[in-house]
C-alpha cells in the first residue's frame, strides 16, 4: 500500500510502498477514506516539539482519520465488513486506574495512534476495536477525521453547563473555532474570541462568537471584555492557544469563581501568579487532554447531526 512514511530524524516525510498491516485479534483493518492534519503529525513531520518521539523509523503516523473496515479480528465484536467507522486515537488499556473509573482519555498506560503505533496517513491502517466509533449512516462521512478533534472542543466545552453563561474562547485555531460553535449550540449567553489573526477573527464570527478581538493590547481587550459581559467578568475561559500571554489574560478575564480549561499547550513552562489569579479569587482549573471516551462521541454526533 502507499503509505507518509517518515523515514529519518531529519524535517520531512516519504510517499512510498510499505506493507499493509497484519491486524491483531482486538483489532479492525481500515481502508482509510479521508485524514486531516493534526499537530501531532506536523510536529511528527518537522521533526521538533515534544510529540516528534516516534518508537522507530520507518513509521506510518497519522492521528485523525475514518474509513471501512475491511478485515475484523477473531475477538473484534460489534463490526462488519463495510462498517464506516471514525477513529479514536488514544488507545486505553482498559485496566488502570483511571480506565476502571471512566477517564479513558488519560489512561495510565495510554498510546497515541499515529505517534506511539502506527497511524492513518496510509491506504489502510490496523485499529483496536476499542478506538473504532461506528456510524449509524453516513450524513457524517464527508467529516469522519476531523470528529477526534471535535470531540476535544466537545469535552472542553460542555464539562458542565453553560446555558445563560459568557465564555472567553482564546485561540481560533480549528479546536478554537469549534470551541465557539460548541459554546453557543451549549447556549451560552456570550461567546467571544480572540485570536492575533484576522482571518481567524472573522471565522470565529462565522462560527458563532459575537465578538472577535485582536488580544495584543491586553489592558483594551479586557476593558471590552467587562463592557461586553459585566465588571466580573467572564463564567468561563476556554483556553486554546497555550500562548503565555494568552493564559494570563484568560486568567484576569475570568469572574472569581469562575472555570478556567487549559487545553493549549505551552512551548515553555508558564509564570502565573497562582495565588492572586487561582487560589484567592476560587478559579475552578480544569486541564483537558482528548475526549471523554465515548461520552464526548455521543455529544458531538449529536451536536452534529443537529446541524
Amino acid at each position: 500500500m502507499k503509505a507518509i512514511v517518515k523515514t529519518s530524524r531529519a524535517r520531512g516525510a516519504s510517499y512510498r510502498d510499505v506493507d499493509v498491516p497484519v491486524i491483531n485479534k482486538d483489532e479492525l483493518l481500515v481502508r482509510v477514506t479521508a485524514a486531516s492534519i493534526s499537530p501531532t503529525d506536523l510536529a511528527i513531520f518537522n521533526s521538533s516539539g515534544p510529540d516528534f518521539a516516534v518508537p522507530s523509523l520507518p513509521f506510518v503516523f497519522g492521528q485523525e482519520f475514518c474509513g471501512e473496515v475491511v478485515e475484523i479480528g477473531s475477538l473484534a465484536k460489534g463490526f462488519e465488513k463495510g462498517d464506516f467507522v471514525s477513529v479514536e486515537s488514544h488507545v486505553f488499556c482498559g485496566v488502570c486506574g483511571q480506565c476502571r473509573n471512566d477517564q479513558r482519555h488519560i489512561c495510565q498506560n495510554l498510546k497515541v495512534i499515529g505517534r506511539d503505533v502506527p497511524g492513518g496517513l496510509a491506504e489502510y491502517a490496523a485499529v483496536p476495536a476499542r478506538c473504532a466509533w461506528k456510524h449509524s449512516d453516513d450524513t457524517l462521512k464527508d467529516i469522519g477525521p476531523i470528529m477526534e478533534p471535535f470531540g476535544s472542543s466537545v469535552h472542553a466545552v460542555l464539562a458542565e453547563d453553560l446555558v445563560g453563561r459568557s465564555v472567553l474562547v482564546s485561540g481560533c485555531a480549528p479546536q478554537g473555532l469549534f470551541a465557539a460553535a460548541i459554546a453557543r449550540a451549549g447556549g451560552a449567553k456570550k461567546v467571544i474570541a480572540l485570536d492575533t489573526s484576522a482571518y481567524r477573527r472573522n471565522l470565529a464570527l462565522k462560527m458563532g462568537a459575537d465578538l472577535a478581538m485582536d488580544p495584543v493590547e491586553h489592558a483594551a481587550c479586557l476593558a471590552k471584555i467587562h463592557k461586553t459581559c459585566g465588571e466580573e467578568g467572564v463564567d468561563a475561559v476556554i483556553e486554546m492557544s497555550g500562548a503565555a500571554k494568552a493564559v494570563s489574560l484568560g486568567l484576569k478575564a475570568l469572574r472569581p469563581g469562575g472555570r478556567f480549561v487549559a487545553f493549549g499547550l505551552p512551548v515553555t513552562n508558564l509564570s502565573i501568579d497562582y495565588a492572586g489569579d487561582i487560589v484567592k479569587r476560587g478559579i475552578r482549573l480544569e486541564g483537558v487532554s482528548g475526549r471523554e471516551i465515548f461520552r464526548s462521541w455521543y455529544k458531538m454526533e449529536s451536536l452534529l447531526k443537529s446541524g
